[in-house]
């Protein structure tokens, strides 16, 4: 007749009672020696608890929320080498005390509809938050024996119980497929993925159909004086598209700087000479010349990413984002490779005004091959551009200012413009943005190359 041990909790240090935040093994399991048991939380840290010999699980004594200390029995356990031999019928009686027990109902349960471990992440909708975060994994942990234990460390499995993550469907990146945090949100990203239109649309981050907790639902009139006005339509629209394209588009951003001391006398000059036709040049009209040169040189920047393959333009329009008071726009300056810096800064005026105006039309934004987010005018030093879809890099701009450069012989004031370029990692890699980011800083530099 075989025998059952228990295993009980070791000694955990200087802690009277601790939390059961996770029951790692289920009725049935075959677990090896110092595999974990559980995961226990205090006020300070969590730990795992693990088995001090192998065996085969018979019964459980805890259940997540239960508190434990030195001695308290973690499980009933057949130790490995018993009752290999016996028939599967021996093992009926043994389990049958375990579904009497309260403290084995719950996994019981789970593992006798395994197809509804999924849609039991939604009913904690009905329970405290703190309960459903914890308890949804552990259901779905119990319902299939078979599944080997996340191999994860308590912070990452406290990261992803936050996250209403069930452990056991990521992959871990890390050594011997440790799950590392970044596996926890790569997994939640791809995910939103699914719901990143509807969640955005609604103005929500729902994320019930994850597992997530529910978004905060506060009452602010509680703290004082509100005002509440609804979203703009233009902001419901990019804001959903943005939504999108940040959770589906691995982003990187690369930093650099050009020097446009020269370029900024140009641009003076120039109009000083163009006064009397009305048109007035911006740093963004060499800006869009200088990025269309730097997109013949490297045309993956020139692309877009439709399944399995690279589709290359053989056209450069360019996009500038438009501030309204409705929120941002995207007008579309058509062939501008073939148009000069004259005409460059006519068009992105007249179409920055009919933005403002609310008078663009759907013809008018669209086509872009690389967008560029000028933020000149206002401020900042560097920032990350949300690349637009279907494009791959977009360019973010901010404020010039004088610093001190060292020509050999004394410092010279030299005026310097900062360059944020975003890309898709998909399709681009870190080299290729820092040479591009180099080249077009050179042409800024030195416009005169924009001809060669």
């Amino acid at each position: 007749m075989s025998q059952t041990v228990e295993i009980k909790v070791p000694d955990i240090g200087d802690f009277d009672e601790v939390e059961v935040i996770e029951v790692l093994v289920a009725v049935g399991d075959t677990i090896e020696g110092e595999q974990s048991l559980i995961t226990v939380e205090s006020d300070k840290a969590s730990m795992e608890i693990p088995a001090s010999q192998g065996g085969v699980v018979k019964s459980l004594s805890v259940k997540v929320g239960d508190k434990v200390k030195q001695g308290s029995v973690l499980l009933q356990l057949e130790p490995a080498g018993e009752g290999e031999a016996k028939p599967a019928e021996d093992d009926k009686p043994a389990a049958a005390p375990a579904k009497a027990e309260a403290p084995a109902a719950q996994p019981a349960k789970a593992e006798a509809a395994p197809v509804k471990a999924e849609p039991a992440q939604d009913k904690p909708a009905t329970a405290p938050a703190g309960q459903a975060a914890r308890s949804a994994p552990v259901q779905a942990a119990a319902t299939d024996s078979a599944v080997p234990v996340p191999h994860a460390s308590p912070s990452v499995r406290k990261f992803a119980r936050e996250l209403g993550v069930d452990l056991h469907k990521v992959r871990g990146t890390g050594p011997k497929q440790r799950i590392t945090q970044d596996d926890v949100r790569g997994f939640v990203k791809q995910a939103l993925a699914g719901n990143a239109p509807a969640a955005a649309a609604s103005g929500s981050a729902d994320g019930a159909a994850l597992g997530l907790l529910p978004w905060p639902k506060v009452d602010f009139s509680k703290f004082g004086p509100i005002e509440t006005k609804a979203l703009s339509r233009i902001q419901k629209i990019s804001g959903a598209n943005l939504h999108r394209n940040w959770v589906m588009i691995p982003h990187v951003t690369n930093n650099d700087e050009a020097d446009i001391t020269s370029l900024e006398a140009l641009r003076v000059q120039l109009n000083r000479e163009n006064e009397k036709s009305g048109i007035k040049v911006t740093m963004l009209a060499f800006l869009i010349k200088a990025v269309v040169a730097t997109l013949k040189k490297f045309p993956q920047f020139n692309a877009s990413l439709d399944s399995d393959n690279l589709v290359f333009k053989q056209y450069f329009h360019i996009g500038f984002a438009a501030d309204t008071p409705n929120g941002l726009v995207v007008p579309v300056i058509r062939d501008a490779d073939k148009k000069g810096i004259l005409e460059i800064a006519e068009e992105t005026s007249a179409l920055a005004k009919k933005a403002r105006d609310g008078k663009l039309s759907p013809a008018e934004m669209q086509g872009g091959c690389f967008s560029i987010s000028s933020l000149g005018g206002i401020g900042g030093t560097h920032f990350t551009p949300i690349i637009n879809a279907p494009e791959v890099a977009i360019l973010g701009v901010s404020r010039s200012y004088q610093k001190p450069v060292w020509d050999g012989k004394a410092f010279v004031p030299q005026l310097t413009v900062p360059l944020s370029l975003s890309y898709d990692h998909r399709v681009i890699d870190g080299a290729a943005a820092a040479r591009f980011n180099a080249h077009l800083a050179g042409l800024l530099a030195d416009f005169r190359r924009v001809m060669l």
